[in-house]
């Protein structure tokens, strides 16, 4: 049996339920039946809601089954009780909240990427939107203890994995290097080696060699452009010349 088609493939409106028909005995009743909001909810929100209702609604179990992080379970569980009609006002609210920067500063004088970030960052009110590679937007927060950043689908991340990946940068021939693969490779494997973005990053991150962990890469190299620090290419990451120039 084929799954239920939620939009029309024409128009792309809302469609409803105009049969409903017994496999058994034949019987059909014909009628206009409204879809309830469970059935409106795509392929990736209704597996999360699955996933979600059999960890009991238990985010850490949740984000273990998943291997994503907690502010992408907390995202992800928003997108879900928008798109069912129950919190989209309180989503919306917290997208506009005022982000707290009491206790976060940088050095403007610093030409370290970390310092440039955050000082960026701090200029824009604590958040900001980054493309990805391929054009999707996404969020990054400067967190309130000053020395991390939060974005969806990773853990908090501190500013200086920024450095490490700049000083791969600049060891590296043509100040370039591949963004490597830390989700599909554990570090020092090939496609996540030392030389890798990935690599440099896991390894920042306390990862040994032979060890797993979740892939910064697409956000770092986002978030490096942003700040216009490094172009993020095709498969690699490559140190601007205008910031060369400050170092």
């Amino acid at each position: 049996m084929k799954a239920l088609i939620k939009k029309c493939p024409s128009c792309h409106h809302d469609l409803t339920v105009a049969v409903l028909h017994c496999p058994e005995c034949g019987l059909e009743l014909k009628n206009d039946f409204e879809m309830s909001p469970f059935d409106k909810l795509n392929d990736e929100q209704a597996d999360f809601l699955t996933a979600f209702l059999r960890n009991r609604g238990n985010l850490k179990n949740l984000q273990a089954e998943l291997q994503i992080s907690y502010p992408y379970a907390k995202k992800k569980l928003d997108n879900v009780l928008a798109a069912l009609g129950i919190a989209a006002e309180e989503a919306e609210a917290n997208e506009s909240q005022p982000v707290d920067l009491s206790n976060v500063s940088a050095d403007r004088s610093s030409t370290k990427a970390s310092e440039i970030i955050k000082a960026k960052l701090i200029e824009a009110g604590g958040r900001a939107k980054v493309r990805l590679y391929g054009g999707e937007l996404r969020d990054i927060i400067a967190a309130p203890n000053g020395r991390d950043f939060l974005c969806p689908q990773l853990i908090p991340l501190s500013y200086g994995i920024f450095d490490a990946v700049v000083d791969l940068l600049l060891h590296s021939p043509g100040y370039r290097a591949r963004k490597g693969n830390a989700r599909n490779f554990k570090l020092g494997e090939p496609g996540c080696e030392e030389n890798t973005v990935a690599g440099a990053a896991l390894k920042y991150m306390g990862k040994k060699p032979g060890e797993a962990g979740l892939d910064p890469v697409f956000m770092l190299a986002a978030v490096l452009e942003w700040a216009d620090i490094a172009s993020n290419c095709r498969g690699e990451i490559v140190l601007k010349s205008s910031y060369r120039s400050i170092v």
